[in-house]
């Protein structure tokens, strides 16, 4: 029997990336902090949904009271850490949480103590930077995508000439 093939996770350290992205670290140095965290949620949605690999974002309440709390938006998991737990701990518990579920996993963190304990996990590290690439590249081909899609929608399949294609402009917009 064919060994199904593993699902791919990615688990974002959430204010490690703000702190990375250079838009989102603007918004960040700006305190406004709400925005560079809906931004990252909206990028990482937009990646999910081109990628296929579902995505979990990790934001760190280190020094917030609470009891820590997991949302949806867009599609993507959210969790708040609890007051007393870094994002790092709670990284490492999804990672243990999932490593045996068929999954390929990887954490985007540029914390090289996290990294550390990741590897020790199973898990494999995609730097801050590296998935900056990826969001761009997955830009890219989504823009080309909408493009050729917009291209095949409106080009006609019979060559007309010029006069033609106003007769027929002309009694379309009638």
């Amino acid at each position: 029997m064919a060994k199904r093939k593993a699902k791919q996770l990615l688990i974002v350290d959430g204010y490690n990336i703000i702190g990375a992205w250079p838009d989102l670290r603007l918004l960040k140095d700006q305190e406004r902090m709400d925005e560079a965290r809906d931004q990252l949620i909206a990028k990482m949605a937009e990646y999910q949904s081109y990628t296929g690999v579902k995505v979990i974002i990790v934001f760190d309440a280190y020094n917030v009271p609470g009891i820590g709390r997991q949302m949806e938006d867009f599609q993507v998991e959210v969790y708040f850490t609890k007051k007393k737990e870094t994002a790092d701990e709670k990284i490492e518990q999804l990672v243990s949480q999932f490593h045996n579920k068929n999954r390929q996993i990887y954490v985007a963190t540029s914390d090289y103590t996290s990294q550390r304990v990741i590897f020790g996990q199973g898990a494999l590290r995609k730097s801050a930077r590296e998935l900056l690439l990826d969001m761009e590249n997955a830009g890219k081909e989504i823009k080309k995508q909408v493009e050729k899609t917009q291209e095949e929608r409106f080009s006609t399949r019979i060559t007309l000439n010029d006069e033609i294609a106003k007769i027929f402009e002309k009694w379309r917009r009638e």
